[in-house]
């Protein structure tokens, strides 16, 4: 018998989280792969399938998890992109906003680095973003417009991995979301508010079919390839020269691009592990 089993995080609520993996399961039950949603504990480490379609970011778990069976994404895939520096790093190469990492701080109520302020502004100008390393739905993000936001920022968040990373004007509330899977590139969604630099849906953006041309396809699928990764949402903005990957997520809802482009994302990825796994 074909199974295998879908692990989300132990405290997930939220319908869209939920969505995610039921959309997944009823296509690969469709495939004919009796499939089975666990939450992640230790109960989840003795879970016996075919393969696990991680959807948590616990790197630990997926480590462990993937000593015995294929996932979905790979344990590393995830915790690259699950670190927006790490996703920086491993990009080199392509076309990205300028970044900068921050400098960690174990001191407590230390003055922020006259030196990492004065290069990010000679480097970055204002505004400028401000970007904790883990996060998603733009929720960790923001925009300072000054030094004195500038060192407000850095000594909120200077025990917290962030980073400083170049504001692209002509990108602003708007970006690019495009859906890999498979090697493939199935879905493609311009994003924009009217009220906030975020596009993300969770803020209040919209969703509008967008047919992504050939050289955005091709370095989609370059970055998708260079993390190895099966699945994925990519996050590009409009720059000057050309598109610039802004964000890499492994775990994309595809909830909003499935209702705005009437793309079945949860099937093209359930043959995509059908294939994988079982050759078909």
């Amino acid at each position: 018998m074909k199974k295998g089993f879908i692990l989300v995080n132990a405290y997930t609520a939220s319908a869209a989280e939920l969505n995610q993996p039921k959309r997944i399961a009823e296509e690969l039950e469709g495939l004919g792969v009796r499939m089975k949603i666990v939450r992640n504990g230790p109960s989840a480490m003795r879970e016996e399938g075919d393969f696990c379609v991680f959807l948590d970011k616990d790197r630990y778990c997926a480590r462990m998890l993937e000593k015995r069976l294929r996932l979905f994404n790979r344990a590393e895939a995830v915790e690259v992109c699950d670190d927006k520096m790490l996703t920086h790093l491993a990009l080199d190469g392509f076309p990205l906003p300028k970044t900068l990492p921050s400098l960690l701080c174990y001191t407590p109520d230390a003055a922020p680095s006259e030196e990492l302020l004065r290069e990010a502004e000679t480097q970055l100008g204002y505004p400028m973003v401000v970007k904790e390393c883990h996060g998603s739905l733009g929720m960790q993000v923001g925009l300072v417009k000054d030094r004195g936001e500038l060192m407000a920022a850095e000594a909120r968040l200077q025990g917290v991995p962030h980073l400083y990373q170049e504001f692209i004007a002509e990108s602003a509330g708007t970006d690019l979301r495009v859906i890999v899977a498979g090697g493939q590139v199935v879905a493609a969604m311009r994003r924009h508010s009217d009220t906030d630099f975020r596009s993300n849906a969770a803020l209040g953006g919209r969703g509008e079919p967008c047919k992504a041309d050939g050289e955005t396809e091709r370095l989609c699928l370059a970055v998708a390839e260079r993390l190895r990764l099966d699945y994925c949402g990519i996050d590009l903005l409009f720059g000057k020269e050309g598109m610039l990957v802004c964000e890499v997520n492994s775990n994309a809802f595809f909830g909003s691009i499935e209702r705005v482009t009437g793309v079945n994302v949860a099937k093209c990825y359930a043959e995509h592990i059908c294939r994988t796994i079982y050759g078909s």
